[in-house]
């Protein structure tokens, strides 16, 4: 049996018909936690941290939530989270060894996106296709290490409270930000890390701004995936910027998931896309 497993970073669950299997990460604070499985209440959770002034973080998938999700399989490709932020990846890996111990005529291959949310879902979703379309084990393997060259992502954050309580950026800049009413445009850099690129204040230049990154990456019309923080109405007008420069682009909106909506908070988006 062949499957497809992600962490819930991907926000991923079925593509094509075919169910895509997630190991859940956790989302704590020194008062409650939540487990990103599909059924936590995202929008109290968002409440709950807006104004919360002690420590919050998040931790990796257990190597029995990935073992959990490989059972079974034969053939198994793993998307997971940029290592540069998360121990994802090497809890994967450790979930790797353990299986193929276990089922040594397995195939097993773990895929560091060094990114995160809708980039991951672009890798997931072409593992798929060149899956069905016919292609060997080792093939989809060559072909998608060749893809994620081709892949990008962005992201309009209005808040940085999150990652400023769980340290993954400056308090400094945390406060400038929230007192500015100044929005980061930012990226995942090449080591799979937060990369600020642009400051905008207001909608519309924010909308600017993510119109441009996107278009001096070099997209040329392919897909493209938006989530959002409870801020479709900003996804949407996005989407329609970029369908004004590409009328075909094969462009999908959707509500972030656990994860995500941590780390991007109420009114965030974050944005993966194919580029030439």
């Amino acid at each position: 049996m062949t499957k497809y497993v992600v962490d819930s970073s991907c926000e991923a669950v079925s593509y094509r018909g075919q169910r895509i299997e997630s190991a859940p990460l956790m989302i704590y604070t020194d008062e409650v936690s939540y487990i990103d499985d599909g059924s936590m209440d995202i929008h109290n959770m968002l409440d709950t941290l807006e104004d919360y002034k002690g420590r919050s973080y998040t931790a990796c998938p257990g190597t029995e939530s990935w073992l959990k999700a490989f059972e079974g399989g034969d053939l198994i490709y793993v998307v997971a989270m940029t290592s540069g932020l998360s121990g994802t990846y090497n809890s994967a890996m450790v979930a790797k060894d353990i299986y193929l111990q276990e089922h040594p005529e397995a195939r097993v291959e773990v895929f560091d996106t060094l990114s995160t949310g809708p980039e991951s879902k672009l890798v997931v979703e072409k593992i798929i296709e060149l899956d069905k379309s016919g292609c060997t084990f080792d093939e989809v393997c060559s072909k998608i290490r060749e893809y994620m060259k081709h892949t990008r992502l962005f992201f309009a954050l209005g808040s940085l409270h999150n990652m400023g309580q769980n340290g993954r950026v400056n308090k400094v800049l945390v406060s400038a930000i929230g007192l500015l009413g100044i929005s980061i445009i930012a990226t995942a850099s090449e080591e799979g890390k937060v990369k600020p690129i642009a400051k905008a204040r207001g909608e519309r230049k924010v909308i600017k701004h993510i119109l441009e990154e996107i278009s001096g990456a070099g997209y040329k019309g392919g897909k493209l995936r938006i989530s959002h923080v409870e801020n479709e109405p900003l996804a949407i007008k996005v989407a329609d910027g970029i369908r004004g420069n590409y009328a075909d682009a094969d462009i999908e909106i959707y509500p972030a998931g656990g994860l995500c909506s941590y780390y991007a908070e109420r009114g965030g988006i974050i944005i993966g896309c194919e580029t030439e």
